[in-house]
């Protein structure tokens, strides 16, 4: 084995796809680099995380002494299992690059939800600006510049169930149902290893952009709390809290039980944006016929900051995680990890002027779309450690999630209209009956679950008693089903609630497939200085069919302190049940917008086909330096070329949107609505989109004796996609307009730098942490305010235009952050902090691209937050 400071080097081999078989876990043989450090008393698990079939014992981590981790921030060197089935690899010996970020870093981002603090503090991970409706519930995270599907979440090496909770709203994030990180209590994660490369040879479907996989904590001592509170200190809004505790006992002599659970509650953080359609926000040249839909400016007398569409969503978290494990007889564990998270939501929709509802609302009113969530997991497995000469590893895991989609403070128009009949059978028949409406529904319940049972294999020997090899292999059977169940009534007959409309009868339904797997991993050391490992993995999809996908590492020791590396792999992406069933309806004061699903009459009618997996070939090659000792620096290189890409598209306008619509069986209120509002779109496989990207990483630690320790640390990450083909429908027609284009290629930030320093000494810890996001490019669609005599190049109105779009650049911007600590004793530790001290907001878009003048940031955008400056407190206890 190297030494702890010793660099690897991994040169790039000539590779071929093993068409039977791939690594679940795979790359290899290799350390990971350590990326930051974990302070407080927290101590990392020495226990076999579960998808390491090694395990003498089934005890927790033994007690660490006082010095093993101190405050200064400076954590042991880890033994990483992300990427490889070898054991006893270090950080920064890794084939592949892979990062730990401690829960002590994690902690001093300042941000209580797990997504926000990993776009924090790792270059290559970024979120949307503001997530739409409820998917600003969902931690969703990009990677590499792909979304969020694309990335793979585990749990202690076990692949995590997705959310039920899909983002129904255009965006870079169309689709999405990846696996919420906010689910899982933030006390519990011990660290995060992540890998940066394409690893479906390894993991399967998913692991394209790369892996996430939380580690989670085995002490069977101490406990630890932490109790954090802030707020936006511009607004005054946006209060939020978390309380969370952990703690460790004993299991008889030979297992533990580590128990953790956390509170958290976030307030509404409204932008303080102006609707325009209100009185005294009309610009002096305005007309009732070039402007706004002929209604006159000034008619409607109510405040002008009355909408609240651009606002964080109120939400109360409760979650709960149990991690267990015990020796059943020598050399046999048993081991487990139980997960619950309740969540409560309420984001706001666009304000309702009075003239929508004046009989129940004659002051208007903002429409609130609730959530009620629920979601689960438990894995129960066994390994040991000698079974014909092999350790091996049986698992089983099953997790949901479950949500309870509503509105509040709604009403549906056409209940109340003098149309509504109560005949069955007419056109605008309401089950509930005519002349009122209920100002609460449940719009609809889906519900997503994964079962996945695995059985690995690995063992170390030498090849003619001169090469030394590690053999792994295994299989896997995964069971997914997904259940939509329709709203009431009043969500979804005669054009739905308002602010969100329900799904019907003709939306719900239940799916189900099986996964079938297997792989081979073979880890070679040719030379003393030379690692090649190779990877296969076959699958077969109940739905979509097999796949073949391997995958090739390779590092060389050019010298103690030089190393290169290389992979080249290919990955594939089944669509979710999700994207293949889910339809969603949307309606705003004046348009809507629906979702087919892909196999609908209504989509086909469109030109929607079946879909079918992604495809994507990643090669990636670096060099890992210590030009001096504990000066740490590695360089790679990254190319993802994706094929069949998985995106939002097809969109109509006008009429053959409302017949789409209608072909599902809904009806819209088109008394309200503008014509070329209405739009209606499906999933698609209507790209093909190549990424490329420099990722460096730096870091060096001055040591100053009495005083004190200094930390300094760089990442970039560089990033570019490019379209390389937009597919066509089964009528001929571009998939893809300029907007869709723009979400998957350019709203993600051509550049990101995190510049951090950790300072200690005696009992004050600083962290101070510079971030630069660079450009972004969006497509924004013409509104309201857009002059209705002018027309759109291509044809039609320039308003609501599904093919003129302007063009918005997302200038670069830096955002600082600060924190101080101080540590009482042994036991206490406070801290104080603001993020983003100077309140930096994302550029505003132009009025004539903000729906109503309440949207005026570009909020797919995967940039800046739009939240500005956050200021808070923390207190941690340890004993």
């Amino acid at each position: 084995m190297k030494s702890r400071h010793r660099i690897s080097l991994l040169v790039t081999t000539a590779f071929s796809v093993m068409p039977c078989l791939s690594a679940f876990a795979a790359t290899t043989t290799h350390p990971v680099r350590h990326h930051s450090t974990r302070t407080g008393s927290s101590t990392h698990a020495t226990a076999h995380p579960t998808n390491t079939p090694v395990a003498k014992t089934a005890t927790a981590a033994p007690r660490k002494k006082k010095t093993d981790v101190n405050f200064a921030g400076e954590a042991e060197t880890i033994n990483v299992t992300t990427g490889t089935h070898a054991t006893n690899r270090k950080a920064r010996e890794s084939t592949s690059p892979v990062t730990v970020v401690s829960a002590g870093t994690l902690r001093r981002s300042g941000m209580l939800n797990l997504s926000d603090a990993l776009t924090r503090t790792y270059a290559s991970i970024n979120v949307v600006a503001m997530g739409a409706d409820s998917a600003a519930l969902t931690s969703s995270i990009q990677m590499r510049g792909l979304g969020p599907n694309e990335v793979l979440v585990l749990v202690d090496g076990k692949r995590r169930h997705n959310t039920a909770n899909i983002t129904a709203d255009a965006g870079p994030q169309f689709g999405s149902t990846g696996a919420d990180l906010n689910t899982i209590p933030a006390n519990a994660i011990d660290h995060i290893e992540v890998l940066e490369d394409g690893a479906a040879a390894m993991y399967g479907s998913d692991a394209i952009a790369g892996v996430v996989n939380i580690i989670t904590k085995k002490q069977a001592h101490g406990m630890q709390t932490s109790v954090q509170t802030g707020a936006n200190a511009y607004n005054g809004d946006g209060w939020q809290y978390k309380v969370g505790a952990d703690g460790g006992v004993k299991w008889g002599s030979d297992g533990y039980l580590h128990l953790s659970g956390e509170v958290y509650h976030s307030d509404h953080m409204v932008v303080g944006a102006h609707d325009h359609r209100l009185i005294g926000s009309w610009p002096t040249n305005a007309t009732t016929t070039g402007y706004y839909n002929g209604i006159v400016p000034n008619a409607m007398n109510v405040p002008t900051n009355s909408n609240k569409i651009m606002s964080t969503p109120e939400e109360t978290r409760e979650s709960l995680a149990i991690d267990f494990g015990k020796t059943i007889t020598e050399g046999v564990n048993f081991y487990g990890l139980i997960t619950y998270m309740h969540r409560h939501g309420e984001a706001y929709e666009n304000y309702r002027t009075p003239v929508i509802a004046p009989t129940m609302y004659p002051a208007g009113f903002s429409p609130l779309e609730t959530s009620e969530e629920n979601d689960y997991a438990a894995t129960l497995g066994l390994k040991g450690d000698n079974f014909l000469g092999f350790d091996w590893d049986l698992s089983t895991t099953y997790g949901a999630d479950g949500n309870k989609i509503g509105n509040k403070n709604t009403v549906n128009t056409g209940m109340l209209a003098s149309t509504c009949s109560t005949v069955p059978g007419s056109a605008y028949y309401s089950t509930d009956g005519c002349g009122w409406s209920p100002n609460t529904t449940r719009a609809e319940t889906y519900r997503m679950a994964q079962w996945t049972n695995n059985l690995d294999f690995r063992r170390h020997f030498n090849i003619a008693n001169v090469v030394p090899m590690t053999l792994a292999f295994g299989g896997e059977h995964r069971l997914e089903t997904y259940e939509i169940k329709a709203g009431t009534p009043p969500s979804y007959e005669l054009g739905g609630t308002q602010g969100y409309a329900g799904l019907g009868p003709n939306s719900a339904g239940n799916w189900s497939r099986d996964i079938w797997a297997a792989y081979v991993d073979g880890d070679f050391h040719p030379l003393p200085h030379w690692d090649l490992d190779f990877a296969g993995r076959f699958e077969h999809y109940t739905d979509v069919g097999n796949t073949e996908n391997g995958k090739v590492s390779t590092r060389y020791d050019v010298s103690k302190r030089i190393a290169i590396r290389g992979t080249i792999s290919t990955g594939f992406r089944a669509p979710t049940l999700a994207e293949q069933h889910y339809s969603a309806m949307n309606v705003d004061p004046t348009g809507a917008s629906g979702l087919l699903p892909v196999n609908s009459t209504a989509a086909r009618i469109l030109g929607a086909s079946a879909l079918k997996p992604e495809r994507s070939v990643s090669a990636s090659g670096g060099i890992v330096l210590e030009p001096v000792k504990n000066f740490h620096v590695e360089t790679d290189v990254y190319q993802i070329n994706l094929r069949d890409r998985i995106v939002g598209g097809g969109t109509v306008n006008g009429q053959p949107a409302v017949d789409a619509i209608e072909a599902m069986g809904y009806s819209l209120p088109l008394n309200s609505i503008t014509l070329d509002n209405v739009s209606a779109y499906y999933m698609t496989n209507g790209a093909s989109t190549r990424t490329q990207g420099l990722d460096i990483k730096a870091d060096y630690t001055f040591r100053f004796h009495n005083a004190g320790n200094l930390n300094l640390s760089m990442a970039l990450d560089l990033n570019r996609t490019r379209l390389h083909h937009n597919a066509t429908d089964t009528n001929g027609n571009a998939l893809l307009n300029a907007q869709n284009i723009g979400y998957i290629t350019t709203a993600y930030p051509r550049s990101k730098i995190i510049l951090n320093a950790f300072y200690t000494v005696g009992k004050w810890d600083f962290n101070v942490r510079q971030t630069r996001y660079g450009e972004t490019t969006s497509m924004l669609t013409y509104y309201d305010w857009t002059d209705k005599t002018l027309g759109c190049p291509s044809g039609g109105k320039l308003a609501y235009s599904n093919s003129c779009f302007a063009q918005f650049k997302n200038t670069p911007r830096w955002l600082t952050d600060l924190e101080v600590g101080y540590r009482f004793n042994s036991h206490w530790h406070l801290a104080i902090g603001a993020n983003n001290i100077f309140n930096v907001r994302p550029r505003r878009v132009q009025p004539i691209n903000s729906s109503r003048g309440a949207q005026i940031y570009d909020q797919f955008s995967l940039q800046v937050p739009i939240t500005g400056g956050y200021y808070y407190g923390r207190i941690n206890a340890s004993f």
